[in-house]
């Protein structure tokens, strides 16, 4: 039962506490658009209306939609893996540890739910309210092999359909390429964050290098999940992972959602991309950046307002170190160079991968947000 003063509340509770955004469009502008093109996509602002825009032209004029499209294997060399992990794991893995995010609020939903319509409305609607809200978290399809983290579930996304005074709820994962790739399998087989502690780490980490190795994982498309946010930008709603390129999700007439493919912006985007990348409202540009654990450890890229990736300028710091997010005001774009740093070698510790030295200090950098173009 949806209480249309608390709409807003309500979507939030349906899973984990993540952002929510609402795509739509006035009323008015309704009969011109919807004759025309079918299958819509509205623009987003946080809260606010904005006009209709076609998706599916605009994705397709602009960028080819990179199909993802794994090759993983089964068979004997799968099934030899198979067998040494689950070795691994009854030798190594303490199986008495508490998996927190997989069990009350974080337990995860079971199946998608497929376009639900004329829910039950405490209260009412305004007609002239028309659009989805739309949020994503993460939301694991599969049991774990062993240690779990937040950040492991697939991207699951939830759409509240409001139209006519009508509201339909939608569920839909993000259809990544490791998550195709574990529907084939029927279970869970690529590695994950909260494997990556002590010595059993290393080793899960192995099994990871053996199975692509022997071709029964296909790593061509990345190990995303599209868990993280959802942002929208030129004609195109973007689930994004920040170790990953974003996923195009098409939403449709019906509130139902599709995921289309990867974005890689015509072959220009080689790294990783932000979850938190920012457009600014005036421009329509988008500013964004990828981290990595190898040289240059920073990129910062520029989408402009045609939605063409602009060349990338690579930003030196003294090691690689987890760069969530960074911002931006009207001529700066500021990074946070803090002391998180990537250290492979203290997972013999029993630490995660990723460790904070609190005897170095924070920096901020701050780069002309117009350098991209210089």
């Amino acid at each position: 039962m949806l209480t249309s003063q608390y709409l807003c509340t309500t979507c939030i509770k349906l899973h984990n506490q993540v952002a929510l955004r609402f795509l739509g469009y006035r009323k008015n502008e309704v009969s011109k658009t919807s004759q025309s093109y079918p299958h819509l996509n509205f623009h987003i602002r946080s809260n606010n209306f904005a006009k209709a825009e076609t998706m599916e032209k605009k994705i397709h004029k602009i960028h080819h939609v990179v199909k993802v499209e794994p090759q993983p294997k089964k068979g004997a060399a799968a099934g030899f893996v198979d067998f040494i992990e689950k070795a691994l794991v009854w030798m190594m893995y303490d199986k008495s540890q508490q998996l927190h995010y997989l069990s009350g609020n974080f337990a995860p939903i079971e199946k998608e739910t497929p376009p639900c319509s004329n829910l039950t409305v405490k209260g009412y609607l305004p007609e002239c309210l028309n659009g989805e809200f739309v949020r994503v978290g993460p939301n694991p399809k599969f049991v774990p092999v062993a240690g779990y983290h937040w950040f492991d579930g697939d991207g699951m996304i939830h759409g509240m359909r409001i139209k006519d005074g009508k509201a339909t709820y939608v569920s839909r994962y993000v259809k990544t390429s490791k998550l195709k790739q574990e529907e084939y399998f029927g279970a869970a087989k690529l590695i994950k964050i909260g494997d990556l502690k002590g010595v059993f780490g290393l080793f899960m980490v192995q099994m990871q290098i053996l199975r692509t190795k022997l071709k029964v994982v296909d790593m061509s498309y990345g190990n995303g999940t599209g868990n993280t946010a959802l942002i929208y930008h030129q004609g195109k709603l973007l689930a994004l992972f920040e170790a990953d390129k974003p996923y195009i999700v098409k939403v449709l007439e019906d509130g139902d959602l599709q995921t289309l493919g990867l974005l890689d912006y015509d072959k220009r985007l080689k790294h990783s991309f932000t979850a938190h990348p920012k457009v600014d409202p005036f421009t329509d540009e988008m500013f964004t950046f990828g981290y990595s654990h190898d040289p240059p450890y920073v990129t910062y890229r520029v989408i402009n307002k045609d939605g063409v990736m602009l060349d990338p300028v690579p930003i030196t710091i003294p090691a690689p170190v987890m760069m969530h997010d960074f911002a931006i005001t009207e001529n700066y774009a500021i990074f946070m160079d803090l002391p998180f740093y990537f250290k492979p070698k203290d997972i013999v510790k029993g630490k995660l991968i990723f460790t904070f030295d609190n005897t170095v200090k924070s920096r901020f950098g701050i780069l002309p947000i117009e350098i991209c173009k210089e």
